[in-house]
Order: C-alpha cells, then sequence, then structure tokens
C-alpha cells in the first residue's frame, strides 16, 4: 500500500523560510513522479511544483520561481520543498503527490497517491 506523509508546516513570519518533507512509502520511489499541491481556506487546490523521477526536472508555479526549491532523495524515499521569503499568501495546506504516468504534471488529476498535507501559515 503507497502512503505518502508530509511534515514540516507549521507558522512562520513574513519573510521566514520552511522546509517541508514527504516520505513515501510502499512502491519503488524513483518510479513515482512527484509534486506539491497547495489549497487555502476557500480556495481550489492548486499545482506549486514538480519534479522528475530522477530529479534532474523541475517545474514551478510562476509565483514560487525563486523563492521555493523542490528536490528529492531517492536513497531514502522523500521528497522536499524549501520555501524561503514566504508570503501571507503562501498560507495552505500542502500536499504531496505522486505520478507513476507523468513528469512534471501540474494537473491534479493525473496524479495517483495522495498525501493527508501539512498546514503552513504565514503570518504578516
Amino acid at each position: 500500500q503507497v502512503q505518502l506523509v508530509e511534515s514540516g508546516g507549521g507558522l512562520v513570519q513574513a519573510g521566514g523560510s520552511l522546509r517541508l518533507s514527504c516520505v513515501f512509502s510502499g512502491r519503488t520511489f524513483a518510479s513515482v513522479a512527484m509534486g506539491w499541491f497547495r489549497q487555502a481556506p476557500g480556495k481550489e487546490r492548486a499545482f506549486v511544483a514538480a519534479i522528475s523521477w530522477s530529479g534532474r526536472s523541475t517545474y514551478y508555479q510562476d509565483s514560487v520561481k525563486g523563492r521555493f526549491t523542490i528536490s528529492r532523495d531517492n536513497a531514502n524515499n522523500t521528497m522536499y520543498l524549501q520555501m524561503n521569503s514566504l508570503k501571507p499568501e503562501d498560507t495552505a495546506v500542502y500536499l504531496c503527490a505522486g505520478t507513476t504516468r507523468y513528469s512534471g504534471s501540474r494537473t491534479e488529476t493525473q496524479y495517483d497517491y495522495w498525501g493527508q498535507g501539512t498546514q503552513v501559515t504565514v503570518s504578516s
């Protein structure tokens, strides 16, 4: 059974940093392309970033380019999202997701596996 478990969320002031982690289990991690999505209160789930199976290719939503960095450690079955220069509008539940079919997808329906999410709150 595939499981994804996020951690690292919390409360931070604007301009601060957080690093989210997503631990993957249940199948070969290197065969799964991964992504981060977020959902703010009253809003639809939105794409944040994605990373290819090998980690060599990364993709970002325009609003986080230059501030967020997605990475993965296939030896330890873990994906990360380093978030710097955080803004109040980054406040959301952040979810990690995996897909065996696509790399770099920005579409949530193309992801097969989902975590439960971790809350990120940025105060002004």
